[in-house]
């Protein structure tokens, strides 16, 4: 029998909108809710990003903690995984691009993980890319990489990786062999961003080549490409994700109307191609990860 696949289910993200869907979850019991959802339906690992009440993508820590505190509550077992995205984009003046226009949230690095050292999940993605998304340049540079990655590691937390091009790879080989990441590297490859890597089977299978060797990985494509990239990362013997924050339809031009209707939609493509989805404990046997700690004082 295949090894069991992880789903990885990203259940709202920082980007999607209440307009663009009235499905995505917004408040942290929506958020945990959806998470402990898509759980049921066969998802190991739950991604979280968390909102203000007016869908404005938040870094507060309550928010996070409410979102923690309910998952680590429930009767269901689940692997946390708390972003550490925002913080990134820095959007230039039209008249002066070295100041800062409205809209950008470039900060420091040590406020990009507070919440990871006070919650301690067992998961937080560090986003590797430098990259040119929307109206913004998404900055994530090697100095600032490493000063979260310390804090991570001291946090006792293992980090997923994102990376969204063969340069997010070379700089993460780097990191591994200078042991600013530790080995063996969970990484997830994110495809069809505009202008990062295209979501092509040719694309993924290179990227998987380049990884550090002896990585754990997952393919993630976003919009349109999400069940395509499933089925192909599956085939090449990666994990797998699905969610809200990466595309809003079950099928074209139907609204998924929830993250476990996208998550069972997963389970079944896996199914049929002759796998099975992973439950929370075999993901930690893979991944190598101890169940969640307990909050911070």
């Amino acid at each position: 029998m295949a090894n069991p696949t992880i789903l990885t289910c990203a259940v709202t993200g920082n980007i999607t909108t209440l307009e663009q869907t009235p499905y995505l979850p917004i408040t942290p019991e929506q958020i945990a809710n959806a998470g402990l959802e898509a759980v049921r339906a066969g998802a190991a690992i739950i991604h979280v990003h968390v909102r203000h009440d007016n869908g404005r993508p938040s870094m507060e820590l309550h928010h996070y903690r409410e979102v923690v505190e309910r998952l680590r509550a429930a009767d269901e077992d689940v692997v946390i995984n708390l972003t550490t995205g925002p913080g990134q984009r820095f959007i230039p003046s039209d008249d002066n691009p070295s100041v800062a226009a409205p809209g950008t949230t470039l900060m420091r690095p040590e406020p990009r993980v507070t919440h990871i050292e006070a919650l301690r999940p067992e998961l937080c993605s560090l986003d590797f890319n430098t990259m040119y998304s929307g109206t913004s340049v998404v900055i994530n540079t090697p100095t600032n990489l490493g000063i979260m990655a310390e804090r991570i590691r001291a946090a006792g937390v293992r980090p997923e990786v994102e990376v969204f091009d063969s340069g997010d790879i070379q700089l993460l080989n780097d990191m591994v062999r200078q042991g600013t990441i530790e080995a063996p590297v969970f990484c997830q490859i994110v495809l069809g961003v505009r202008y990062g890597a295209i979501a092509t089977p040719e694309t993924l299978a290179y990227l998987k080549s380049i990884l550090p060797p002896g990585c754990n990985w997952g393919g993630a494509g976003v919009g349109r490409f999400e069940y395509p990239i499933l089925a192909q990362a599956w085939l090449l013997g990666g994990h797998i994700r699905v969610g809200l924050e990466d595309n809003i339809y079950i099928e074209k031009g139907v609204l998924a109307q929830s993250n476990a209707q996208m998550v069972e939609k997963a389970g079944r493509i896996v199914r049929e191609l002759g796998g099975r989805l992973a439950t929370p404990g075999e993901a930690r046997e893979i991944l190598g990860l101890k169940k969640q700690a307990p909050l911070a004082a």
